[in-house]
């Protein structure tokens, strides 16, 4: 019999009974306000357990792996006896998981010194699997023990210009990537690195955690700020540079540097997002754009549980080293447990454990009142089965997150005493957006919310406090499922959507799972499903464990065969606003028109040798007919990847029909009086010509009036207050909490997304219709619109002061207090050194004020050169 043989007995039938008793055992330790069972469970055989947990870790099959995790974190956390919990840790070091073994020794599940009572051939061979499994910190000349997925990475990520990891979302890679980046940066000739995260959220966390991991090192700055002093000071000897940015910052920094622009090394995190509707083709692009500009460039991608991690590599130059490191090894456990009622007693819930297409009981749930609808089963349910503490709650929406934390925060128990750091964030989320904000409230209780567009300070903040415990319970939308590194021990779900009302995808599902029992924090993780049956819930079913196909978005729209030819050909001649199919087209279309102009044909690019040649022929020939229309030139698509270089020679021609003084075709300086009407005209100029990106035309007014704010510095506080005398003075009726939601919506999706994106391709192609009418001196070369937009600055100090590290937030704190709209990073710093004593007495929330220390303080000591004149 086989060693896979073997293994697949064991599993079907030799321990099957003795694992799933020892499953619904865990399970149980891990969930409150259970009934108690009325029938005793035989011991467990722990000696034949372990054994059959030894040879199942020699397997290759997640299945068997995953049942050898169970038997030794059970006998590590559950057996009464030491020599059992020792025999569990044992098992956990066959399986590399020693992050686990060190959780059992900080929680103290283990006696010291365990190594020492081992016989000497087990201690011998725990020594070579800890030499095998290490990896040298060559700059700091320390050990860093790893998993085999992350011996891997590190030795390949070494050795290969190309490369793409994909592993569970809990198992390391975030940890491993970074300390793998600052070692290479420390140890090789890489000046400039770029970390290309999807989202806003995780930029801020990769800056802080690369900060945190550097320390003091005066030798390697990180940004997140897209400005070419930093990155020119890096090629010219200064400080190495990490800039951690989303694909549509890498595109502002490569405007303003142009063809100078070289990146050594760029590290993609999340890589799936190359699939991504709209902003998918973004990224590739951005992809694109650093490796035509740098032939030598390394590439490292990084994504969760995905099936073709090497589909990444399929464009890599010819000349390029590549592989792909693929895990699908488990490394915490994870206990997918569906919640269903019993019938007549609503208050009662039977759980049961769901391992593929098996099930087994748990126990009943019991409720402290009965839910009448879905936001109250999510919150009942949560409230019970988590009342330890470490539960998140995912809602399908904004609003659905803040009903659910109130009910939770109803039901919970009331904590003892008053907690300062609690109070604080209450006083943030007051002061920085509503004094009626509800987060405000909820916090004190030990419940909160989060969700992509509250302000980065408060989000962060809320995440901190979850972390330490302090925040028992929160209620999460779909931010949790971008990458955001949370951890709890339970998650409770039900009827998951993703956009708007699109059922989850499995793979989404299992990222978003991937949350519950987080690598290093616990031993196991709980995700719980409501209504299982509820075909309106769950369509297809609570989702089985599945793993990411990757595939671009340009691949996908590539795919439908004549659809995007037939798109081209109506473009040509077809208004914007009469095109149905504009979303699902546009952005692709544009990249290959760009494509088409830069090479001649899109048969020389490299993604043609994965479609169909009748396809691509077609494709071709539409795209030489649209070709004979434009004359700005590739450059200027390259700038503005998803808008049509064909919308961009549209607008040129308006700009040359215009017939009026061309100043007013100029967006006025957002401190004029006539600034709101200039850009009312604008926009409109936008749908028109490049895409309807403000529609209905009807709210085009709100959005210039957030647009303007934004850019005027006005904190978010200071905009809900302006929008709800909006209301007042015009007798709209409006309910405070969907406002204050609406407004940070509009300023995410409208100031800091499509604005930026739309405005800077205008403002470039204004500035190209000036030289070519002589008016060079209309031209503005201070900060372009774009990167205004992108951090909501229009002053010198406000982006100085962001410039330092602080959030937008604490910056426009600060600003408030300071008269001058001019001064220089160095300026700042000196402003705010001599008033730090007076900080405490400026109304300022006590979060801002230790913000702004920290990050002096981390300049102060770590970096004094960037602050001297």
């Amino acid at each position: 019999m086989s060693l896979d043989q073997l293994a697949t007995w064991l599993m079907d039938e030799g321990v099957k009974d003795d694992v799933e008793t020892l499953t619904r055992l865990a399970v149980r330790t891990e969930l409150d306000n259970l009934a108690p069972e009325t029938a005793e469970t035989a011991p467990i055989d722990w000696h034949r357990l372990l054994f059959a947990g030894s040879i199942l870790a020699r397997s290759a099959f997640r299945q068997h792996q995953e049942a050898a995790l169970r038997i030794a974190t059970g006998a590590v956390t559950m057996a009464d006896t030491q020599p059992v919990k020792d025999a569990g840790a044992v098992l956990l070091g066959k399986l590399t998981n020693f992050r686990a073994v060190a959780l059992a020794n900080d929680r103290k599940l283990l006696e010291t010194d365990l190594e020492g009572r081992l016989g000497f051939g087990l201690r011998m061979e725990a020594q070579r699997r800890k030499l095998d499994h290490s990896v040298l910190v060559e700059s700091s000349g320390h050990w860093l023990q790893v998993n085999d997925f992350q011996q891997r990475f590190w030795d390949s990520a070494t050795l290969n210009n190309w490369l793409s990891a994909s592993a569970p979302t809990a198992s390391g890679k975030t940890f491993l990537v970074l300390q793998w980046l600052i070692n290479h940066m420390r140890s090789a000739e890489t000046r400039v690195s770029v970390y290309l995260a999807p989202t806003r959220a995780l930029v801020s966390e990769i800056e802080t955690n690369l900060a945190q991991l550097l320390g003091k090192a005066a030798e390697i700055e990180v940004s997140s700020l897209p400005l070419p002093e930093k990155y020119d000071a890096a090629q010219l000897g200064g400080k190495k540079l990490i800039l951690v940015f989303t694909q549509e910052r890498l595109h502002l920094l490569a405007n303003v540097l142009g063809e100078d622009v070289h990146v050594d090394l760029l590290i993609v995190d999340e890589a799936h997002k190359i699939g991504d509707n709209q902003r998918g083709v973004i990224l590739q692009d951005a992809i694109e754009r650093l490796e035509r500009s740098n032939d030598d460039l390394k590439v490292v991608f990084i994504s969760p549980a995905t099936q073709n991690p090497e589909e990444l590599l399929a464009d890599a130059p010819r000349t390029a080293k590549t592989d792909a490191v693929d895990s699908d090894v488990p490394t915490v456990i994870q206990n997918l447990i569906v919640a269903e009622q019993v019938p007549r007693k609503p208050k009662l819930w039977n759980l049961s454990i769901r391992e593929r297409t098996a099930s087994q009981p748990v126990g009943v749930l019991e409720l402290a009142s009965s839910p009448g609808n879905v936001t109250k089963k999510l919150a009942f349910i949560a409230a019970a089965v988590g009342e330890r503490g470490g539960t998140l709650v995912y809602a399908n929406r904004a609003g659905d997150a803040e009903d659910i934390a109130d009910l939770i925060a109803q039901l919970v128990p009331v904590i003892e005493g008053t907690d300062k750091e609690l109070i604080e964030l209450a006083d943030l989320a007051r002061k920085g957006v509503h004094p009626n904000f509800a987060l405000a409230s909820l916090v004190l209780k030990g419940v909160a919310f989060h969700y992509g567009n509250m302000p980065s300070l408060i989000r962060q903040e809320v995440e901190r406090l979850f972390k330490s415990g302090k925040i028992r319970f929160l209620v999460c939308t779909s931010t949790l499922i971008e990458g955001v590194n949370l951890s709890c021990r339970t998650i409770v779900v039900r009827g998951p959507r993703k956009g708007m009302g699109n059922p989850m995808e499995p793979h989404d599902f299992w990222n978003l799972a991937g949350r519950a029992g987080r690598w290093g924090n616990e031993f196991q993780g709980n995700i719980v499903c409501i209504d299982p049956d509820d075909t309106t819930a769950w369509p297809n079913g609570v989702p089985i464990r599945s793993r990411y196909p990757i595939k671009r978005e340009s691949d996908a729209v590539l795919e439908t065969g004549d659809g995007m030819a037939d798109y081209l050909k109506r473009r040509a001649d077809t208004p914007l606003f009469e095109l149905a199919d504009v979303g699902r087209f546009e952005q692709v279309g544009a990249y290959l028109l760009s494509t088409y102009l830069r090479l001649g044909s899109i048969a020389q690019a490299s993604f043609a040798k994965r479609h169909n040649p009748n396809t691509i022929a077609k494709i071709d020939e539409q795209l030489a007919a649209l070709a004979d229309k434009i004359e700005i030139g590739s450059g200027f698509a390259e700038r503005h990847p998803g808008v049509s270089a064909l919308g961009l020679q549209s607008l040129l021609e308006a700009f040359r029909a215009y017939e009026k003084d061309v100043e007013n075709l100029i967006p006025a300086p957002v401190e004029s009086q006539d600034s709101y009407d200039r850009f009312v005209t604008i926009m409109r100029r936008i749908n028109e010509h490049l895409y309807p990106a403000f529609m209905p035309d009807s709210l085009i007014p709100l959005y210039v009036v957030i647009v303007v704010q934004w850019l005027k510095g006005f904190s978010l506080a200071a905009m809900i207050r302006a929008n709800i005398d909006y209301h007042n003075r015009h007798g709209r009726k409006f309910v405070l909490p969907k406002l204050i939601r609406q407004t940070m919506e509009h300023v995410e999706q409208v100031a800091r997304f499509k604005a930026p994106k739309y405005l800077s391709a205008y403002m470039d192609i204004l500035h190209l219709h000036f030289r070519e009418i002589g008016r060079e001196d209309l031209i503005d070369t201070d900060l372009d619109i774009g990167t205004q937009l992108e951090f909501g600055v229009s002053t010198r100090t406000l982006l100085s002061l962001m410039e330092m590290g602080l959030s937008r937030m604490t910056a426009v704190s600060l600003y408030e207090k300071i008269a001058r709209d001019n001064l220089t990073k160095v300026e700042c710093m000196k402003w705010i050194r001599e008033r730090d004593d007076q900080f405490d007495t400026m109304d300022i929330p006590a979060i801002i004020v230790r913000e702004i220390r920290e990050k002096i303080l981390a300049i102060d000591e770590g970096s004094p050169d960037t602050v001297s004149p």
